[in-house]
């Protein structure tokens, strides 16, 4: 059977055995066999395989690889365990030196404010006590008339209660106490000792050029530099290695006994980790107004030990 096909630019149109078929100007024309479905297929292109399934892992690879990986890491901790270790035992060195360190300075820094003549020793269940009378000034005081027969002169040889200051005038807050030509702190010895209180008396007020004190005062001996110091308060410091601390004691009572321990709440903990340590005093048998303080002192920590020793020069000029 022959098909005749009619076909316009304008208006298209298709005649093929029963079918019909119009298109809108512009619009391609396509052949279709008759009672054919008009197909619509998708424009982008289906890759070839695309639907092909991944490869997966097998048990024995997974097997493989943590063997492997245990085994580098192994290797990897061998080789820096040692800088790791070195590094910590370092910084934990270092950290317990910088107690020590600022713990033996505090203490240096106080015993160079010690009145002279005034550092004792003593140790008492494991413990060692190292104190001291910390002064916070002195000065001058009149021995002698000034040149127009005037001034507040310190008698020696009757109780005198008050003095003039030759000088600046120390500073006082309160509660201190001066003292002249101290010699001693044995306890045996009650002499020239401001401890036992025989040259040292409570001050109670002050003008810009005279010191009066609570009670007149009969000081034993004058001082070679007519001298006077202003004692503040004792202060100790107790080491023990039982308790692995150093602890600083302050503003107790002045006693002719060394106090083990201070009976004072004033204290405070100034290192802890205390292994060891070791105080002494010794005083030059050819200058007797030069003593030296010997402070060592051990901390201790998750097998580090550190030891620091250090001098202290203090003036036992009188």
């Amino acid at each position: 059977m022959r098909r005749t096909l009619y076909h316009k630019e304008g208006f298209g149109f298709r005649v093929s055995g029963f079918g019909f078929e119009t298109r809108k100007p512009g619009c391609a024309v396509s052949a279709s066999p008759p009672n054919s479905k008009l197909e619509t297929r998708n424009s982008e292109r289906v890759t070839p395989g695309a639907r092909r399934l991944a490869p997966g892992v097998t048990l024995v690879e997974m097997i493989v690889v943590i063997a492997i990986t245990g085994i580098i890491a192994a290797a990897v901790a061998i080789f820096i365990r040692r800088p790791v270790e070195g590094y910590i035992d370092s910084a934990l060195r270092a950290e317990l030196t910088d107690l020590a360190d600022t713990a033996l300075r505090r203490i240096t820094r106080d015993l160079r404010t010690a009145l002279p003549n005034s550092v004792r020793i003593a140790a008492s269940g494991g413990v060692t006590y190292l104190e001291f009378l910390q002064t916070s000034g002195g000065g001058r005081y009149r021995a002698d008339v000034d040149s127009g027969g005037g001034g507040d002169v310190l008698d020696f040889t009757a109780a005198d209660s008050s003095f003039d200051v030759i000088g600046a005038m120390p500073a006082f807050a309160g509660g201190e106490s001066v003292v002249i030509y101290n010699l001693n702190s044995d306890p045996t010895i009650t002499t020239l000792n401001a401890y036992a209180g025989d040259n040292r008396a409570t001050h109670a007020s002050n003008t810009a050029t005279t010191i009066n004190l609570t009670a007149a005062k009969l000081f034993p001996f004058s001082s070679p530099g007519k001298r006077f110091h202003v004692v503040q308060y004792p202060v100790t410091y107790a080491c023990n290695p039982g308790a692995r601390e150093l602890r600083r004691y302050w503003g107790y009572a002045i006693s002719t006994p060394q106090p083990t321990p201070p009976a004072t709440p004033n204290n405070v903990l100034l290192a802890q980790q205390v292994n060891g340590c070791e105080f002494s005093y010794t005083v030059s048998p050819t200058n007797q107004r030069t003593g030296v303080v010997g402070l060592r002192l051990e901390l201790t920590q998750s097998g580090q030990t550190v030891r620091l020793f250090q001098q202290v020069h203090v003036s036992n000029v009188p």
